[in-house]
């Protein structure tokens, strides 16, 4: 199971934000107008699960051409500008580096192959942090524990979806298993297209990519840079096993030059 997110049809309402810090009890985190856009939440983190970027461009949409003035223009102006709205969220991937280095079994697998915290037994080592290829996982201020979106774990054992695809009013988020999304959203980026928009294009839906496909994916109306996600994720663990594999081969010709140092002097001293 997991989640689409079609940010074409995002209206930057965060009722998804709101939802989600109200169902899983999440501290507020502040709420600071930063004078560079109407987005205070920012960014994802240990205390905002979901968040709502706002990314102004001087770009139009679709057909239209900028300077032009079109009847479906906001007032009627040129079409020279627009908004991209995009709820952000833990992408649950496939091949979760957070799973790897977690000491303590706090992150989990679920049976819908989400990836979940278990805050009772996370001791705050921080070791998930830098994992993530996405920086979504946080430590919460006073606290010290890892946090990240559950995709509403409790929610999804009773048969319910999760409280912000429940909240969404356009339904921009949708949950449902990968496979049926996957199609649905190919459908989404050939309509898009055919209206114009060139740059419509899906984000994490691909199984063979880096992490092995996300569990929250998204279709994007520009490049995943400009809505500041990483444009070739890989697991950040993948070169692990190899690692440890040349540190053992190292560790033993080490161990067996000291084994031939010790026996040459023991030798040595046997003769005087």
């Amino acid at each position: 199971m997991g989640f689409f997110t079609d940010t074409s049809v995002c209206i930057g309402c965060k009722a998804c934000e709101v939802a989600c810090k109200e169902w899983n009890a999440i501290p507020e985190d502040g709420l600071e107008f930063t004078g560079m856009s109407y987005d205070n939440t920012q960014g994802l983190g240990a205390d905002t699960w979901r968040h709502v970027a706002f990314i102004e461009q001087n770009k139009p949409m679709g057909h239209a051409q900028a300077g032009v003035e079109h009847a479906d223009a906001p007032g009627g102006g040129p079409a020279d500008m627009r908004w991209l709205m995009a709820s952000d969220v833990c992408k649950h991937c496939t091949h979760a580096a957070c799973l790897d280095v977690c000491p303590t079994g706090s992150l989990f697998r679920t049976e819908f192959g989400t990836v979940v915290v278990q805050e009772d037994i996370c001791n705050g080592c921080g070791y998930c942090i830098p994992a993530c290829p996405y920086g979504v996982i946080d430590q919460r201020k006073g606290d010290g524990r890892a946090w990240k979106c559950t995709m509403c774990y409790d929610r999804l054992g009773a048969g319910l979806e999760p409280a912000c695809a429940k909240a969404c009013p356009t339904d921009s988020i949708q949950y449902g298993p990968l496979d049926e999304l996957r199609e649905r959203a190919a459908l989404r980026v050939e309509q898009l297209h055919d209206l114009g928009v060139a740059d419509a294009r899906l984000y994490g839906e691909d199984p063979h990519d880096g992490v092995g496909g996300d569990g929250a994916f998204f279709l994007l109306l520009d490049e995943p840079e400009v809505y500041g996600l990483p444009p070739d994720p890989v697991v950040t663990t993948r070169d692990l096993a190899s690692i440890w594999k040349h540190t053992g081969i190292a560790a033993a010709a080490l161990l067996g030059g000291l084994a031939a140092v010790f026996t040459v002097h023991g030798r040595g001293g046997g003769g005087r």
